[in-house]
């Protein structure tokens, strides 16, 4: 059975790997009962029924995760389970009544009276976080619902900066958060620190796909982290860092639980199996980038709120440390893609409006780029990398899917 840790001041036993809802879904789209189809239906039941023979008694869905509340609702009952943990994840709104009608919502097809952990879902931007800490916002809804019996303990999760998600934690209003923080992706780690001391329960949301596309990896990386798959690998990088409680997993198909449940079953042995493939994948880095670069190439960037044609220069300029030393393409083109399309959840333009026709809309030449990036020590080289980085990833839009 999969092990369990104290989830923060919640005083949970959450086990080390959640079931995450993303990804069983039959639609992206809310669907009226009917239309479910049995095969769906019938493929989260046996995801459902392995979950829970593993161990895997938290379960983790969203509102806006399409017909995954609908299809939930129809099984839970069916296979009762006395240590479920159940959580959703509902928006925040500038209207407390709109707010608590999605609660509502969310309590009717998950056909439950009360769900374990609530989270106000993506709390990206700063007002956000205001609609749900002011007089009459979100926050006081839960709180009657609280009171009432039929939530236990609220958390939020992020796509945020680490200057908003640290002005969360230090808000003290969260019992819990969901946040990215991966191999590829450690730039959270400040905020993991505040939550520990913070003594919140901390879930890592999306390891595997915003983690590389690791369901998916490329002959690279799997050759760099062997003897390990990739998604083993990284399950063990998270799960052996003592600040982390659980982490998702977004099974699309039973099968998918099966390296996660292989990773617990190493995870005594992560001191031994981690450093050589660390080690592996750091020099692969220095290899392909050249160690001036590694240290230096955040240097002077500017944010992309104030960059020409708000180009995401921090996200692109690591895109391209991943193509280059992992070959994370299929991951790279959904990330670079995203960018200009997933609003607050994925900020900033991608290189697409670099040196676009004069007459595009936001077109950005290398003469203002450049004196944009007055203080990078990387000033005449950074074009060169966008204009590749717009030939070898550039041309797909994409529409954010979850998170």
């Amino acid at each position: 059975m999969i092990p369990t840790r104290r989830f923060g001041r919640t005083e949970l036993a959450m086990p080390l790997l959640s079931l995450g809802g993303m990804r069983f879904q039959q639609s992206w789209s809310d669907l009226p009962a009917a239309e479910i189809k049995l095969e769906s239906q019938q493929n989260l039941e046996q995801i459902l029924v392995a979950a829970m023979a593993a161990g895997m008694h938290h379960i983790e869905t969203a509102r806006f995760y399409g017909s995954s509340e609908l299809q939930l609702g129809q099984l839970l009952a069916k296979y009762h389970d006395p240590q479920r943990i159940l959580q959703t994840k509902i928006a925040p709104n500038s209207d407390a009544k709109i707010f608590e009608s999605q609660l509502e919502r969310s309590f009717n097809l998950l056909q439950v009276q009360r769900v374990d952990l609530l989270t106000l879902h993506g709390i990206n931007l700063a007002e956000h976080l205001d609609q749900c800490l002011r007089p009459g916002g979100c926050l006081d809804v839960i709180q009657r619902w609280q009171k009432d019996g039929r939530i236990g303990h609220v958390g939020f999760s992020t796509h945020g900066p680490l200057e908003l998600i640290e002005m969360a934690i230090a808000s003290g209003a969260f019992a819990y958060v969901n946040i990215h923080w991966y191999y590829i992706r450690q730039d959270n780690s400040p905020a993991l620190n505040a939550a520990r001391d913070q003594d919140m329960g901390i879930f890592l949301i999306s390891p595997t796909d915003k983690g590389g596309h690791l369901h998916s990896p490329s002959k690279r990386l799997k050759q760099l982290c062997k003897p390990l798959h990739p998604i083993v690998f990284n399950d063990l990088f998270c799960l052996s860092d003592p600040r982390v409680h659980t982490i998702s997993v977004g099974a699309a198909k039973v099968e998918d639980l099966d390296l996660h449940l292989k990773a617990v079953k190493m995870l005594p042995n992560a001191n031994e199996l981690l450093p050589p493939i660390s080690a592996s994948l750091q020099q692969a880095l220095e290899d392909s980038l050249g160690e001036a670069w590694l240290k230096s190439w955040q240097q002077g960037l500017p944010r992309w709120q104030e960059t020409p044609g708000k180009i995401n220069l921090p996200v692109l300029l690591w895109l391209n440390n991943l193509l280059q030393a992992w070959d994370l393409v299929s991951y790279g083109k959904a990330r670079y893609g995203l960018l200009g399309q997933g609003d607050h959840w994925f900020p900033g333009n991608n290189a697409d409006v670099f040196e676009a026709p004069l007459a595009s809309a936001g077109s950005v030449s290398e003469l203002e780029l450049k004196a944009a990036l007055a203080e990078s020590p990387w000033r005449d080289e950074i074009p060169a990398i966008l204009r590749k980085l717009k030939a070898n990833l550039g041309g797909m839009a994409l529409q954010r899917l979850g998170n």
